[in-house]
């Protein structure tokens, strides 16, 4: 089974998560960023989700994880929790 240990920054709102992507492309930092904005308890770790198996998120989440590129801030991508901006750590 294929794992994967990503991070994410979970925000309401399309917009906010533009915003926030906008500010990483300029220099701000994927994990304070998250501790600052993310609705998700993963916030207190910078976004970090650990290592998780194929299957364990939502099927729009594991899409990003498991078939884009690594190391890349993906989104906004909508779940039924709100909007993700996702990045892949590594993956097996």
């Amino acid at each position: 089974m294929a794992t994967a240990c990503a991070r994410h920054i979970l925000v309401k709102t399309e917009k906010q998560a533009l915003q926030i992507k906008d500010k990483i492309d300029k220099g701000a930092d994927f994990g304070e960023m998250a501790k600052k904005f993310s609705t998700c308890p993963s916030k207190k770790k910078g976004g970090d989700l650990g290592e998780f198996k194929k299957g364990q998120m939502v099927k729009a989440f594991d899409d990003v994880v498991f078939k884009k590129a690594l190391l890349t801030i993906h989104g906004p991508v909508k779940t039924k929790f709100g909007f993700h901006l996702i990045q892949t750590i590594y993956r097996q």
